[in-house]
């Protein structure tokens, strides 16, 4: 299940509990892109309580959402209540330009606040150029 909150700047908060399911997905990715439309890259905190993954369907789901908002955000504040959720945040990291971080039960305020911060500039890689 999937409860949803957005405040006046371009944070989105999702609660996620149970089994995620296509259900589920079909009320998260419309409200992803509604909200993509009014800003130009989104912020999410993301809440697990007592999160048991996805069925299979849903997981090939949250797959392609991945793949189609690799770019679309800038920060991603994962607060989770278990080792595999904190390994789920570093596992997730190639699969967005979006700096994520994984918070703690207990570290939700810290979250939030980390979210409201504008992101730190992170320099360009030098690609070397070879004359011809």
């Amino acid at each position: 299940m999937i409860k949803k909150s957005l405040n006046e700047k371009n944070i989105l908060g999702f609660e996620i509990s149970g089994k995620l399911t296509d259900e589920d997905f079909e009320s998260f990715v419309p409200e992803i892109e509604t909200n993509l439309k009014k800003h130009e890259k989104l912020r999410l905190l993301v809440v697990f309580t007592e999160f048991k993954g996805w069925d299979l369907h849903a997981l090939w789901e949250d797959i392609k959402f991945d793949f189609k908002h690799f770019n679309d955000f800038e920060k991603i504040a994962m607060v989770g209540e278990t080792n595999w959720q904190k390994w789920m945040s570093i596992f997730c990291k190639p699969f967005t330009m979006a700096r994520v971080k994984y918070f703690e039960k207990d570290e939700i305020v810290e979250a939030m606040e980390w979210l409201e911060r504008k992101p730190e500039k992170v320099p360009e890689p030098v690609v070397p150029v070879t004359p011809y």
